[in-house]
């Protein structure tokens, strides 16, 4: 039976689509008034077609309710959860790399009291939560031991965890209880809870928030050829079997993040199209996480404009996120993408 996926689309923001909610001509994204759509995508593995809200009518029965359902789970508000607030778009998550390898800021902060330091002007400048790792994922990257991985945040973790609401970036189940005994907020495993067996266990048990990331393949390899037979409807699928899995091992709690996972096994064309349709996952009813700061494909997209901390091409993709509704973005340039923001929606209102 041929399958159809709903993605929502055409999107108004700030005083305009407040307005427009009012009258009944858009719908609220998770009940946001401040960010509506009136148009859907309904996609196919062999077919895609854009139509207003209004034309949903026109459709067959089935295909209406099957519609109607999936706009049931893309307007209901979310309840928010480690300091992440769903009113408003976009949650800012600070990245903090406290290691030596990373792709664009190893050996920065992880001398003496830079992490902690750093940890405090991230939230400072208004990040929500910030994102402490210790082991590097960029392509071509190896496991790291789980002792060095804890020695690298530990202090960072105890003498900041009280204070500024972090997530913990690991795949390692070890990492993760340590974490969370030190008052960590979320965990943030890039391998989609795949790398470590403990870890679906570990998360069970203590009922902490999580993102599932997809990543196709392990950094060592992922960027090595990879392949889709559709990248948006192939990654939608998978999160939709994640969900499934966890729900029949007694995940029950919706405290759960998706990140389509630009840059981990995806090129250029796989990491354009889901950033131009991202918005097709806010039919699975969770929050949305990008990564998207300092990647790969502003370097393509840009050529000799590229930067090291591509700043330009960070903030543009992530304002460009934002108003596909995306509920939070990862992002190293804290100060700078609010700034940005700001100015975005100072705009849109007046």
């Amino acid at each position: 039976m041929l399958r159809y996926y709903t993605r929502v689309c055409n999107f108004y923001y700030g005083t305009e689509s407040a307005l427009l909610v009012k009258k009944k001509k858009t719908l609220p994204l998770n009940g946001n008034k401040e960010i509506s759509f009136d148009q859907i995508e309904i996609i196919s593995r062999f077919s895609k077609k854009t139509i207003n809200l209004k034309e949903l009518k026109n459709l067959s029965i089935s295909l209406k309710r099957k519609i109607n359902n999936d706009l049931k789970i893309i307007i209901k508000k979310k309840k928010n959860f480690s300091n992440l607030d769903f009113k408003k778009i976009p949650n800012i998550m600070g990245i903090l790399n406290l290691t030596p390898d990373s792709f664009s800021d190893g050996g920065i902060f992880n001398k003496k009291n830079k992490g902690i330091n750093h940890a405090k002007e991230l939230f400072k400048f208004g990040a929500d939560i910030v994102d402490v790792g210790g082991e590097s994922t960029r392509p071509g990257s190896k496991p790291v031991n789980p002792k060095k991985e804890w020695m690298r945040i530990k202090n960072v973790i105890r003498k900041t965890s009280k204070k500024i609401p972090l997530s913990i970036d690991t795949r390692k189940s070890e990492i993760m209880k340590k974490g969370i005994k030190l008052g960590i907020k979320l965990v943030n495993d890039v391998s989609g809870l795949n790398y470590d067996s403990e870890t679906i266990n570990i998360l069970k048990k203590y009922k902490t928030p999580f993102v599932i990331h997809h990543s196709q393949g392990i950094p060592e390899n992922m960027q090595n050829n990879p392949r889709y037979k559709n990248e948006l409807l192939d990654i939608y699928d998978y999160f939709e079997e994640r969900i499934k899995f966890l729900r029949s091992i007694g995940i029950k709690h919706n405290r759960i993040i998706i990140d389509p996972g630009i840059g981990f096994g995806k090129n250029l064309k796989h990491n354009m199209n889901l950033i131009k349709r991202v918005s097709i996952f806010h039919t699975l009813g969770f929050p949305i996480l990008l990564g998207l700061s300092r990647k790969k494909f502003i370097k393509e997209l840009s050529g000799k404009n590229d930067t090291r901390e591509r700043i330009g091409g960070s903030i543009a993709s992530c304002l460009y996120s934002m108003m596909q509704g995306v509920q939070i973005l990862r992002i190293h340039d804290v100060n700078e993408l609010i700034q940005s923001i700001k100015v975005f929606k100072k705009l849109f209102k007046d």
